[in-house]
């Protein structure tokens, strides 16, 4: 028999071989985890990068004639522009964890991962709220293609504004459990 270091209580041998299982298990538990972020990132990120190419193509190909066409409506091209931002963005983060390739080091890659997602998803949902109240005042008038397509491209932009969320939470996750501040 043993003593524990604070002198408190003798250590038994079955106490130590008990939790011997319930640590192996909380450490394989965490590795999982991490693994299934690791995973999940990507896939958010691709996500996000398929429905922010909808938004754009579903809004450009949204010309219908005159008083009919997104480019006549500023709340629209602001849907357009954070598509293309957004496309550009999320396809720049999947080719780098595609590609492997380190561009910074590991706590700065995360870092602008993190304020990248936060940043673009904001902007998405922000083109996305501006271009609802105006849909929603064509769609009292009349419903047609023009404004069908405009929901559909304004769905794809939330759509994407969710996806970039959560890969913010996982790079946010990433970020909380990086040990090198230096």
């Amino acid at each position: 028999m043993s003593t524990n270091p604070d002198n408190q209580k003798p250590v038994e041998p079955s106490d130590v071989e008990a939790a011997a299982p319930t640590t192996f298990s909380a450490i394989t538990q965490r590795w999982k985890r991490e693994d299934s972020i690791k995973k999940a990132s990507p896939i958010t990120r691709g996500l996000a990068l398929l429905f922010s190419i909808l938004a754009f193509v579903i809004m450009v190909s949204n010309k219908h004639g005159p008083g009919r066409n997104f480019d006549e409506y500023e709340e629209y091209r602001y849907v357009v522009a954070i598509a293309i931002l957004a496309t550009l963005y999320t396809a720049w983060q999947t080719f780098v964890h595609l590609s492997k390739r380190d561009f910074f080091d590991r706590r700065t890659s995360i870092f602008v991962d993190f304020s990248g997602d936060q940043i673009v998803a904001y902007l998405l949902i922000s083109a996305a709220s501006s271009a609802i109240p105006l849909t929603n005042r064509f769609r009292e008038g009349q419903d047609n293609i023009f404004t069908d397509s405009s929901a559909s491209a304004i769905t794809m932009a939330v759509l994407a504004f969710v996806s970039l969320a959560l890969s913010a939470l996982f790079s946010g996750y990433k970020l909380s459990t990086t040990h090198s501040f230096v």
